[in-house]
């Protein structure tokens, strides 16, 4: 019978298990506090906070696990240390990872935390991304209630698309511009002015978008309309990071369980919020 499921202060209604899969990239990242951001030339202290993969994709992931959704995460990862490691965290997270192999390094970022909790990323490499032509169990997908997708080409992102229920961020770029794709909710941040401009460009093909804005919560619309307030924290806010993907991760969740944008959205909002108490993302 369906049932309350608690985790980390999350909670949601289940039933059968909820099959969710998430296309995207994995970074290795180095968390560091300072006081305030440095000025040009200057000499400053930093504490490092922690060390572990990260990316948008890694937190999405994580945040569904902890809903309690069945989760297949599809990347790619450098042959190095730093690939190795991250797919070792995901797996021991229980997240069921396909992951292919490339030349190039496994992405560094360092991401500077100020006083405030808000953040600062510095991205060192290439993005490494999934391809449809990947040797993947891209088959799994075909059964998924829902799939995020943050990076990938064009033919993975088609093969996202072979499920229930497809979300995505305008920061996939160009792959998502298919005149044959539809894209269920497209989740962006009303304070970037990138992601507005990208998601724009990508209206025509979605049929939800849905804009965060923070502290005041957010809004969605296209084939309905609609707001939804911000979820109070649970403590302190010590950390923006990760806090706009683990909404899109809750948004993924409620409409993959068949809810409308509003119960998805208090979902999503609850998880960015729980996110904002939280050092390092995962």
């Amino acid at each position: 019978m369906p049932g309350p499921h608690s985790s980390r202060g999350l909670t949601v209604t289940l039933g059968d298990m909820t099959r969710v899969a998430v296309v995207g990239h994995v970074e290795w990242v180095d968390f560091l506090r300072v006081d305030a951001y440095p000025p040009r030339g200057s000499l400053e202290e930093a504490q490092r906070q922690r060390r572990n993969a990260g990316g948008g994709a890694v937190v999405a992931a994580a945040m569904l696990v902890e809903l309690g959704a069945e989760v297949d995460f599809f990347c790619a990862v450098g042959g190095d240390r730093a690939g190795e490691a991250a797919i070792g965290e995901l797996q021991a997270r229980g997240i069921r990872t396909h992951a292919v192999e490339r030349r190039a390094p496994t992405r560094d970022v360092v991401t500077l935390l100020d006083g405030g909790g808000e953040r600062t990323i510095l991205t060192i490499g290439e993005r490494l991304q999934p391809h449809g032509e990947d040797d993947l169990e891209w088959s799994r997908l075909e059964r998924a209630d829902g799939v995020y997708v943050t990076a990938g080409d064009r033919a993975a992102v088609r093969r996202a698309r072979a499920s229930r229920t497809l979300v995505a961020t305008p920061r996939v770029g160009d792959s998502l511009d298919d005149p044959e794709l539809v894209i269920d909710a497209l989740v962006f941040s009303a304070s970037d002015t990138d992601e507005v401009r990208w998601a724009d460009g990508l209206s025509a093909s979605c049929r939800l978008l849905v804009a965060t804005e923070g502290s005041r919560g957010g809004r969605w619309w296209g084939e309905s309309e609609g707001t939804w307030p911000a979820a109070t924290p649970s403590g302190p806010i010590v950390d923006t990071y990760g806090a706009g993907d683990s909404f899109a991760a809750g948004f993924t969740f409620g409409l993959a369980q068949g809810l409308g944008p509003a119960q998805a959205a208090e979902i999503a909002a609850r998880c960015s919020a729980q996110m904002l108490t939280r050092v390092g993302g995962p």
